[in-house]
């Protein structure tokens, strides 16, 4: 389920819902609505770890009853049926949110009465097989938050990590953009030019700047550079103890822009709010889209659009680039997402189907391949030379939100229930990511992004309307 403060924000603000009594009126449903939704997170939470009890205890029990079994005949107390372990992607994680109680069912239905017909070898090498399966689920990864990112003022949209520094940008519903220093976590620069949620933001591959998409219906590119002194300044106990209320002011003091180099509106522009932008490979055109239903290729340099890319029967929810060609895709609310090709004069279009909710989410690889996430809780690979079907199909247990793809493989998966999930790209579950009251996040996880190289120990960033943004270390195992 969306997270009531993402629909109240984006469509009392982008819509324009001005008089109060309405405003208030939603601001007491929504409240209501979101109560609900958090007592029942709490119910299933105590569900979970009382099925995760059962589950050890009959791991435990399974491991004695392997070490006592005669091996050379059948033994009469072995052949009390034991739970075989669950092998899908996502029965095993009934977590918080997701069918618990469909959980249980899965996990009752793998009960079996062999009698005296099955070998006792086989019921070894079975018990084995889930001992050796239950250990493995819970160290494939190690995953640890190095650093917390906080001054938000409402929901975070989106993260996205710059490459060659140490900094991350966030967009926010607040209306503002911010530049974050990861070693301080300090935020080093505020973008206030927009006057509406921004939607996206997207750093440029070799210059200090930045794109971004807003609920005011423009995108706007501006200057991204920071002041590294300000930066690089600690918040030691002993320099605390010393610090005038001038020099404590001072370092507290975030810089603020308020005007953008170039601004994407006008004739042709979008009519609608603009959800998403990307730079496209060669960084001289963007690609922007929009609830209007079209996506648009502008040139940055003389801020005009190009073509209008049309073809959606619903509203856009994302579009991005190839990182190394000129390929685009945009995705909607209308189940598919289209593959936009400008590598001749005349562009190409392909359209992929195989979702049957909102696409939310489309990312282009290196190897040719396309992710895609959707609010029918599946995210699919497929192969951009065959948009029949899908080459792996991850199924959750959660609507999915702005993924992302690691250099090596490995998808990252943000959910409305407040997970975040990593496959590779067979659709091979690698880990879930804690989320416990210190770590992890408390609303839904509306965006994640991977550092092309470690900044400061952090691989993987998340951003959440819990207003929060972490820094995570993620240490894969070496056949990932």
């Amino acid at each position: 389920m969306k997270s009531s403060k993402q629909r109240m924000t984006s469509l009392a603000e982008d819509i324009g819902i001005h008089e109060t009594p309405y405003r208030a009126k939603l601001h007491h449903l929504f409240l209501q609505i979101e109560k609900e939704f958090e007592l029942l997170y709490l119910e299933n939470l105590s569900l979970q770890e009382k099925l995760d009890g059962y589950t050890n205890k009959d791991s435990l029990q399974s491991c004695e009853r392997s070490t006592s079994t005669n091996p050379s005949g059948a033994n009469p107390s072995s052949t009390i049926p034991q739970p075989t372990a669950v092998t899908g992607a996502e029965e095993v994680d009934t977590t918080s949110g997701g069918p618990v109680v469909s959980g249980s069912k899965s996990f009752k239905s793998k009960f079996t009465y062999s009698g005296g017909k099955v070998k006792a070898s086989h019921k070894i090498k079975a018990q084995t097989s889930r001992i050796v399966s239950s250990f493995k689920a819970q160290s494939v990864v190690s995953s640890t938050v190095m650093r917390e990112f906080c001054g938000h003022k409402d929901g975070v949209w989106q993260v996205a990590a710059k490459v060659g520094q140490p900094i991350i940008g966030t967009a926010s519903a607040d209306h503002t953009a911010c530049i974050w220093g990861i070693e301080s976590g300090r935020c080093l620069l505020q973008y206030t030019g927009h006057v509406g949620s921004v939607n996206s933001i997207k750093f440029h591959q070799n210059r200090d700047l930045v794109l971004t998409g807003s609920g005011d219906g423009t995108a706007h590119i501006w200057q991204a550079a920071v002041n590294w002194d300000v930066s690089k300044k600690g918040h030691s106990s002993e320099e605390e103890l010393d610090d005038s209320d001038e020099q404590v002011e001072d370092r507290d003091r975030v810089d603020t822009l308020r005007t953008p180099l170039c601004e994407f509106q006008g004739p042709g522009g979008h009519l609608s709010v603009v959800v998403a932008a990307d730079w496209l490979v060669n960084m001289d055109q963007i690609i922007t889209g929009s609830w209007d239903r079209t996506a648009i290729l502008w040139d940055v340099e003389t801020r005009e659009p190009l073509q209008p890319l049309m073809g959606h029967d619903h509203e856009l929810t994302h579009v991005s680039a190839h990182p190394t060609q000129r390929l685009v895709v945009t995705a909607s609310r209308d189940s598919t997402f289209r593959l936009w090709d400008f590598r001749d004069p005349i562009p190409g279009v392909s359209v992929f189907q195989g979702h049957t909710e909102s696409v939310t989410s489309t990312v282009l690889t290196k190897d040719d391949k396309v992710v895609s996430g959707s609010d029918d809780r599946t995210v699919k690979v497929w192969e951009l030379r065959n948009m029949r079907s899908a080459l792996a199909t991850i199924r959750t247990d959660s609507s999915v939100n702005r993924l992302a793809v690691s250099n090596g493989g490995i998808i990252a998966i943000p959910h409305d229930n407040r997970q975040i999930r990593l496959f590779d790209l067979n659709g091979q579950r690698v880990a879930r990511l804690p989320r416990t009251s210190r770590q992890g996040h408390r609303r839904m996880v509306s965006s994640v992004a991977w550092a092309e190289e470690p900044l400061l120990n952090c691989d993987l960033f998340s951003c959440g309307f819990d207003r929060r943004v972490f820094g995570w270390s993620i240490i894969l195992p070496k056949d990932n």
